[in-house]
């Protein structure tokens, strides 16, 4: 099924109102990301496609909550701006606890 919705997206700075601050859970995962990320070989691309593959242990997690927070710490380490992502391939699947992971593409957007 497809479906064309002819409204305009919101962003999540227009999502809600007053500041917004970071946990210490998230400031800690943030500290984590940075530092095991390897270097980036070669160059970021122009226009970039990535694609994220979560192994959760709570059935219940939302494919959709750690995308925001993984995209941030990858332009951070990275150093590239996330309007320049054009592509965005998103995938869980259900592991046991302590075996959570998180894998990570960044690549050059294929034509369509």
């Amino acid at each position: 099924m497809q479906i064309e919705l002819k409204i305009k997206p919101l962003s999540v700075n227009k999502a809600w109102q007053g500041r917004r601050f970071k946990t210490k859970e998230y400031q800690k995962f943030e500290s984590e990301m940075l530092l095991i990320l390897p270097k980036f070989k070669g160059e970021i691309p122009d226009k970039i496609r990535i694609e994220l593959f979560f192994g959760f242990s709570n059935s219940a997690s939302d494919l959709d909550n750690p995308i925001k927070m993984v995209l941030d710490c990858l332009q951070k380490k990275y150093g590239f701006n996330d309007k320049n992502i054009f592509e965005l391939n998103v995938r869980k699947c259900l592991v046991k606890k302590g075996l959570e992971f998180i894998h990570i593409g960044i690549h050059n957007l294929l034509p369509f």
